[in-house]
């Protein structure tokens, strides 16, 4: 979808012609007889400003449906609960740690089988699927170690064993890639991110391929009830009307910052889909539209907790933070915040090493983020020498 479409995509109000889409605040609406009314009867079930941001929510990723949540957790849960006791998700092993969280803690002791396997290898991902096999459940690019998957591929391999491929794609966002044009079955977003992109409001968001499957999601949804609230949705539309403007500022920034750490000296490793020496660029470069986001990952080659404690305290503009695809730069350290409930093997496994940094490019100038990054490459290193003397 072009910007125009996108910023068109927002309707005015029908009722009085505003420009923007009104918050409309209230928990009940009048009917004119028991069951008659103009489509919303009870703000859990429905609303006009969520049905506005649901709807462009579905033009953006060229869905059937779209859904708000309360968080991208909440977006997640509504998800699985379309499974039953004995099915299995099959997942990338570079997850989420909140994903990783619900998944083990909740939905594993309820009786649905989890495996992690690296998905970027298609032939292993067929050798892990299994006629229980109902979800294959990938984020692409992955967090924090972005990791890239072949979409098509593995929609093919759902198919086959009659599952659903649910995406992630939070850091591609829908400017970047399509997972439904690809195959995918369910498409997944923290609106919190790009989506929202001003770091004011949390939200999920969940867009179905099929008819049936926005019933099934539009009846957990209403029967759970984690809805996003009416301010939180005109937020959320607000961001998305300046949403290809941020996110490409984001990915030119993103791209110079990798370049940058790539041949720094303290640095052992950088993870960025737009660099042609990482190891997914190809399929990065086929199906995310030349646009690899602007999250950059990197290890010091001190690759130590305490390495990385310093590093991340020393910056001036990219904040310590958690969450990411906001128009301020973030960083953060995934093995202590996003990924700490992922027990430490696994985290190593799937490449969360100790001192692995994670970054989110805003949309600050690239030569004041690399200046950043510089400065605080030799205030750490002062720092270190001054100990060891």
């Amino acid at each position: 979808m072009s910007a125009t479409k996108i910023i068109h995509s927002v309707p005015s109000d029908p009722l009085t012609g505003s420009i923007s889409v009104p918050v409309y605040q209230t928990s009940t609406f009048v009917q004119e007889a028991p069951g008659v009314h103009k489509g919303f009867d009870y703000a859990r079930s429905n609303n006009p400003t969520r049905k506005a941001l649901e709807d462009i929510v579905a033009q953006l990723e060229g869905g059937d449906a779209g859904f708000a949540f309360a968080t991208g957790l909440a977006a997640i849960d509504s998800v699985l609960k379309l499974l039953s006791a004995g099915d299995e998700i099959v997942a990338v092993d570079d997850i989420y740690g909140g994903a990783y969280r619900l998944f083990t803690h909740v939905y594993e002791k309820l009786g649905i089988d989890v495996k992690y396997v690296d998905t970027t290898d298609v032939e292993n991902l067929a050798h892990e699927v299994t006629s229980r096999t109902k979800l294959i459940w990938i984020e692409s690019p992955t967090n924090p170690t972005l990791k890239v998957s072949d979409i098509e591929a593995i929609s093919r391999i759902a198919k086959s064993v009659n599952a659903l491929l649910v995406v992630d794609n939070t850091f591609a966002s829908p400017i970047a890639q399509k997972p439904i044009d690809l195959g995918a079955d369910i498409v997944i977003h923290s609106g919190t991110k790009y989506i929202g992109g001003h770091s004011d409001l949390v939200a999920g968001l969940v867009v179905t391929r099929t008819e049936e499957l926005s019933e099934k999601i539009k009846f957990v949804q209403n029967a759970s009830g984690g809805v996003l609230g009416p301010w939180d949705c005109f937020l959320t539309i607000r961001g998305i009307e300046t949403l290809d403007l941020r996110f490409r500022k984001q990915c030119e920034n993103a791209l110079e910052v990798a370049r940058y750490l790539e041949g720094h000296p303290l640095v052992s490793a950088v993870f960025y889909p737009g660099l042609e020496n990482h190891k997914n660029h190809d399929i990065a470069k086929a199906q995310q539209n030349g646009l690899y986001g602007g999250i950059v990952s990197f290890v010091l080659k001190e690759d130590t907790q305490d390495a990385a404690n310093a590093f991340v305290s020393g910056t001036q503009y990219f904040k310590l933070a958690e969450s990411l695809g906001g128009v301020k730069s973030l960083l953060c350290h995934p093995a202590q915040m996003t990924h700490a409930s992922i027990p430490r093997e696994k985290r190593l496994s799937a490449g969360i090493t100790d001192s692995l940094i994670r970054l989110s490019c805003g949309i600050e100038e690239a030569v004041d983020l690399i200046k950043d990054l510089e400065n605080t490459f030799i205030k750490v290193s002062r720092t270190k020498e001054a100990v060891a003397f």
